[in-house]
C-alpha cells in the first residue's frame, strides 16, 4: 500500500536499468529489494556492501539533487566519528530508466532494525545508545546552528502541526489526554542550551541491533545542529522505563533537557499514528507505543 498520495513506483527492473546504464562497474552485483518501514526512500541492496536509495515522492530534479548532496555531506561528516557504523556516501545517480529523480548509493550497514529486534528491555543497549548520542554531541558544530527545518529548534513552532495531528487522531487516540500533555510541553524553555550536533531521527527503523546491542545507525542525512534534547527521542521510541533511566544517567541529563526530549518524542510520534495507520502499520504502532510511554512518564512525573 502506498504511504503517500503521490508516491513514485520503484521496481527492481528500474533499479537494474539505472545501475546498468550509470554504474557499469556494478553490473555484476545482485540487486534485491529491501523490506523497510522507511517513509522517504525505496531501498535496494547492491551486492553485499552497497545500498541504493531512491526518493519515493516527486520533486524538482535540481532540488532533489541538492538534498541528496546535503545528505551525502552529512553522512560523510559523521562517518568514523563514533564506534557504531553509519552509512557512508558512495555515489549519486541521475534520472533514467523511467525514474524521474536523482538517487544515491551508500555503504550497507549490517544489523537488524530495532523494529524487528526490539531492544526496549536492554540496559546494555541503552548504554550503547547513550554513547552514540554523546559521541555525536561531541562533534564540532563549526559555528553552525539549527537551520529552522523540521524538529530541533523551538517546540512551540510545531503548534499548528500538533493541532492538525490531534484533530486527525480523533477516534484513534485519547486526544483529550494528549492535548493536555501538549499544553504542558509546548512552552518548555530552551534556556541557555546551545545547539549541538545531532542525528535528529533516532526512531526504531533507523537503529540496528545485534545480540541486544547497538550495531549501527541509519538515515544519517539529517545529521546537523539542533537542540541537545532532540536525540533523546530515542529514550521513548526505543526503551522501556528501566533502560530509559540508565540512558539518562549515562548522559547526565538535567530535568529541562530530559523534559524537552520527551516533548520532541511526542511531536514526532503524534504525526505517525494517523498518517501511517493503514499504509505503514509498523510506523503507526511505533507512534502509539511512544505516546503511551510519554503519557506514562508524564503521569508519574505529576505524582513525584
Amino acid at each position: 500500500m502506498r504511504m503517500h498520495a503521490d508516491q513514485l513506483t520503484v521496481s527492481l527492473e528500474t533499479v537494474r536499468g539505472l545501475v546498468h546504464d550509470q554504474f557499469p562497474r556494478w553490473r555484476g552485483l545482485a540487486i534485491r529489494g529491501v523490506a523497510s518501514e522507511g517513509t522517504v526512500n525505496a531501498i535496494f541492496r547492491l551486492g553485499d556492501g552497497l545500498a541504493a536509495r531512491l526518493p519515493l515522492q516527486p520533486g524538482e530534479v535540481e532540488a532533489t539533487r541538492r538534498w541528496l548532496r546535503a545528505e551525502a555531506e552529512a553522512a560523510g561528516e559523521l562517518a568514523g566519528r563514533t564506534r557504531f557504523p553509519t552509512p557512508e556516501p558512495v555515489a549519486l545517480g541521475e534520472p533514467g530508466s523511467g525514474y524521474p529523480l536523482p538517487w544515491s548509493v551508500q555503504t550497507w550497514v549490517p544489523g537488524t532494525p530495532a523494529t524487528a529486534d526490539d531492544p526496549a528491555e536492554s540496559t546494555a543497549f541503552a548504554h550503547d545508545l547513550a554513547e552514540f548520542i554523546a559521541d555525536v554531541r561531541a562533534i564540532d558544530t563549526r559555528g553552525r546552528t539549527f537551520r529552522g527545518g523540521g524538529r530541533g529548534g523551538e517546540l512551540r513552532s510545531h503548534e499548528a502541526w500538533v493541532e492538525t495531528c490531534l484533530r486527525n487522531s480523533e477516534g484513534l487516540l485519547d486526544v483529550d489526554t494528549l492535548r493536555r500533555l501538549w499544553t504542558d510541553m509546548r512552552n518548555l524553555p530552551r534556556g541557555d542550551s546551545p545547539d549541538v550536533m545531532a542525528h535528529r531521527d533516532l526512531i526504531p527503523g533507523n537503529v540496528l541491533v545485534s545480540g541486544g546491542r547497538l550495531a549501527g545507525v541509519l538515515d544519517v542525512g539529517g545529521f546537523g545542529p539542533a537542540d541537545p534534547a532532540l536525540d533523546l527521542v530515542g529514550a521513548w521510541h526505543l526503551l522501556d522505563s528501566g533502560p530509559r533511566r540508565a540512558l539518562r544517567a549515562a548522559l547526565g541529563c538535567d530535568d529541562g533537557e530530559w523534559l524537552r526530549g520527551r516533548a520532541w518524542a511526542f511531536v514526532q510520534a503524534i504525526g505517525v499514528v494517523w498518517y501511517y495507520e493503514r499504509s505503514n502499520p509498523t510506523m503507526s504502532r511505533m507512534g502509539r507505543r511512544t505516546l503511551a510511554r510519554v503519557a506514562a512518564d508524564a503521569c508519574v512525573g505529576r505524582h513525584l
